[in-house]
């Protein structure tokens, strides 16, 4: 892949610190937008749905997700003062590992007041996290190459199913692998309607097995599309030089969605009626309820950034130390803190955005403020913003297989530094934490016998991978830094 030194005019300054000109940072900080737009808009459709919101509500969080997404993204990669922003080429959006939580309360409180329990949530999980961000970065010894690559390389398989699902369809709801049979929902619904008053109320949950195949599950249309994408991508990255190879994915995905829209499989509907501009303002569903569980549910959810930090600190040869660290902590918990105000959700590292770095090469900083920017424009332009979402996942996906694989194998080249000869323990920590780690993405229900409190905990497969790499290495190789191994594993990510 491209380097970004062949973008560079100088060597002085940090790969990180460069700054481009501006038609090349427009181009890539729309390539990460584009990255980031699916997962953005996908936790306000689901949440809003949970609630039981208008469209118009839900459209209204979306536009407030995206506003948010680029103010939190500016403060995280920009820097302000010297409290807060890592500043590193960091994309911010809503983390996925509190969707469950936030479902729960929706579920059990929906409409507005159901809004006001998950926004009071947010907003007390932002205060207490900017509060202990400093406690959290005194781990960093903690993870030393062998946690760090373990981490890393369980993010990029379980983002792999993200891409996957993508290309053929999301496993759950519409393009679901198996429907209920048409035939048999018409006799039920026909039954119901004749009985009347003599059929006893359906019971809670009542619903009819899915067991026919999903047309639209797996469509080859879709799969082909997909498929164009990426090798589209291949094609620009081998044979394109320069700044062409380092817009690579944003290339293959503009192809992909040519082609879509030249076969009709794209919707402009919504481009149509949203409006041209709209103001996001805060409290909309009301002020905030304070509920101590909920808050503390939602703060526990929202330690997954360290790993992703140090994974940036790896692929752009940047540092990533406590004081580093604390600021990016603490930015995630004021991003959070301006989500809840704002009608939001929590915010920390997108970690579809970590993969796109190591697929391009380029790590300069500015190229996300750039992507920041234009995801505040298009929280306040809905028509700019229904025009991207209109993208098929498809056409993603294809470019999703790149990225997160990057992820993945940025974490094996971490790894190829760890000393796995003379340090026999070494191995045992690696094999059994993404062991851990897959739980969750191979067997989802396992928890169905558990507390639900615990739920929240325990269904992300990087932290449960991160939690075991932690205590395992702590009990075969105590807590001692390795300065030398840490630089070793550095220079074997850096590697492209």
């Amino acid at each position: 892949m491209a380097n970004s030194a062949s973008i560079s005019p100088s060597r002085a300054t940090h790969p990180v610190d460069e700054k481009l000109p501006t038609g090349k940072l427009a181009a890539l900080g729309l390539q990460h937008v584009l990255v980031m737009y699916a997962g953005a808009v996908a936790v306000p459709l689901i949440v809003g749905r949970a609630l039981k919101l208008s469209p118009e509500q839900v459209a209204m969080l979306i536009s407030a997700d995206l506003f948010c997404c680029g103010i939190v993204t500016l403060i995280q990669s920009l820097g302000a003062t010297q409290w807060f922003g890592i500043r590193l080429p960091v994309m911010m959006g809503v983390t996925f590992a509190s969707v469950a939580p936030m479902v729960a309360m929706a579920n059990n409180t929906p409409g507005a007041v159901g809004a006001q329990l998950i926004f009071g949530a947010i907003i007390g999980a932002g205060v207490i996290s900017m509060l202990i961000a400093p406690l959290v970065s005194r781990m960093l010894r903690f993870f030393p190459p062998v946690v760090t690559g373990t981490i890393i390389a369980v993010i990029g398989i379980s983002l792999m199913r993200i891409g996957i699902n993508w290309i053929f369809g999301n496993p759950f709801g519409p393009t679901a692998p198996s429907i209920v049979n048409p035939e048999h929902a018409k006799w039920l619904a026909d039954a119901t309607a004749a009985a009347g008053a003599a059929l006893p109320a359906a019971p809670k949950g009542l619903a009819l097995v899915a067991t026919v195949p999903n047309p639209k599950y797996a469509d080859l249309t879709g799969f082909g599309i997909a498929s164009l994408v990426l090798v589209s991508i291949l094609l620009i990255a081998k044979l394109a030089k320069g700044f062409v190879a380092n817009i690579s994915v944003l290339l293959g995905i503009v192809i992909g969605g040519v082609v879509a829209a030249a076969m009709g499989l794209m919707n402009f509907d919504k481009v149509g009626k949203a409006a041209w501009v709209d103001v996001v303002l805060p409290f909309q569903f009301g002020l905030p309820v304070f509920d101590p569980i909920l808050i503390l549910t939602m703060t526990l959810v929202m330690i997954e950034s360290t790993g992703m930090f140090l994974a940036l600190g790896e692929m752009t040869d940047r540092k990533v130390d406590r004081a580093a660290l604390t600021r990016g902590l603490r930015t995630d918990g004021l991003g959070t803190l301006i989500g809840g105000i704002f009608n939001t959700f929590p915010y920390t590292s997108f970690s579809q955005n970590v993969g796109l770095v190591a697929v391009t090469g380029v790590r300069s900083r500015f190229v996300c403020v750039a992507g920041g920017i234009i995801l505040i424009v298009l929280g306040v332009l809905p028509k700019m913003a229904a025009l991207i979402e209109s993208l098929p996942t498809f056409v993603l996906g294809g470019a999703g297989l790149v990225m997160f694989g990057m992820v993945a194998a940025t974490g094996i080249r971490i790894l190829g530094g760890v000393d796995f000869k003379n340090n026999r323990f070494n191995a045992l920590v690696v094999a059994i934490s993404i062991g851990i780690g897959m739980i969750p993405l191979i067997a989802p229900n396992f928890k169905q016998w558990m507390p639900h409190n615990l739920h929240p905990l325990i269904e992300s497969g990087i932290l449960l991978a991160s939690v075991s790499a932690v205590l395992l290495n702590l009990f075969f190789n105590g807590a001692k830094a390795d300065d030398e191994a840490v630089k070793r594993a550095a220079a074997q990510a850096d590697t492209h």
